[in-house]
């Protein structure tokens, strides 16, 4: 059996970014939960709610980014890479557990309307624009190349447009008294975290019962394999995530005429990488289907 790991990019450190983002944040929900209630806004107390998940998954992402360079142990023979899985994971879960209390408290608030103050609306949902705005910026960089900053960048990015909907929301308030806009509202970003979150929650779940990541095609690699020159067979292959941006896979290779030398392996493994993004890759060359069968 031939093991090649194609080193990989050691990517930019942003844990300034995430420390950054996190304070940011966190100062904001305060604020929003503070005005929130002053101003008697739901609107504004579920889109704290959703920026206080957007603090717990920056924190997760962060120590998730942090243990998945620790070194592998003999007992953690991987390291702790699967960690940003969990992380995406439990993110997921306490997002959609929010969004349904919030959901309860909306449809309450349209049996029984309450006055809300729009200009404490606007005025709070502005800095949230301003605050997430400024935090996507922050992870922009590295958007292109790590799919956990790709991740953060496009949902803090999706909060800056969330924030600018309630604004919208509070400047129809306060030129209507249309109390109903604020649930309303609360609604509309209700809604928009559960289809956000959906497919996070379904991605996260997938990769922890490796699956086959999503950008990854498995037909595709395994024509790759079959066509290769001497190979006559492609069993056993498997690919699943290592982490939210490494990905593995092993495959046995039936060769009868079996190749000397790593040269060979070092191609594959190379086209791998360079062609689906798989860095850790492990093959195994048989001279017959056999070989590996237990009798």
């Amino acid at each position: 059996m031939y093991y090649v790991a194609m080193s990989h990019e050691d990517h930019h450190d942003f844990g300034r970014a995430f420390a950054i983002g996190i304070s940011l944040n966190f100062a904001y929900v305060i604020a929003q939960v503070a005005f929130g209630i002053f101003g008697h806004s739901l609107a504004l107390l579920a889109d704290a709610g959703h920026n206080f998940g957007d603090v717990l998954g920056l924190t997760l992402a962060w120590c998730a980014s942090y243990l998945t360079k620790r070194p592998a142990t003999e007992r953690r023979t991987y390291g702790w890479r699967r960690t940003s899985i969990m992380a995406a994971l439990v993110n997921a879960i306490v997002l959609l557990i929010t969004v349904g209390a919030l959901m309860l408290e909306a449809f309450r608030r349209f049996a029984h309307r309450e006055e809300v103050n729009a200009s404490i609306i606007i005025a709070v949902a502005a800095i949230g624009l301003v605050v997430n705005g400024a935090t996507a910026w922050l992870f922009m960089r590295g958007s292109e190349h790590d799919l956990n900053i790709r991740g953060a960048f496009m949902h803090m990015a999706a909060d800056a447009a969330i924030s600018a909907g309630v604004v919208v929301a509070g400047i129809g308030i306060y030129f209507t008294s249309w109390s109903w806009l604020d649930p309303l509202t609360s609604v509309i970003i209700n809604v928009i975290i559960v289809i956000g979150t959906w497919s996070l929650l379904r991605d996260s779940f997938n990769l922890a019962m490796d699956a086959v990541p999503e950008h990854v095609d498995l037909v595709a690699v395994r024509k790759y394999l079959d066509e290769l020159p001497n190979v006559s067979a492609v069993h056993d292959l498997h690919i699943w995530a290592m982490s939210t941006t490494e990905v593995a896979l092993t495959a046995h290779l039936v060769m009868p005429n079996e190749p000397t030398g790593d040269e060979f392996l070092h191609n594959v493994c190379a086209h791998l990488q360079n062609t689906f993004g798989i860095e850790h890759s492990t093959i195994q060359i048989e001279q017959n289907a056999e070989a590996c069968s237990l009798a």
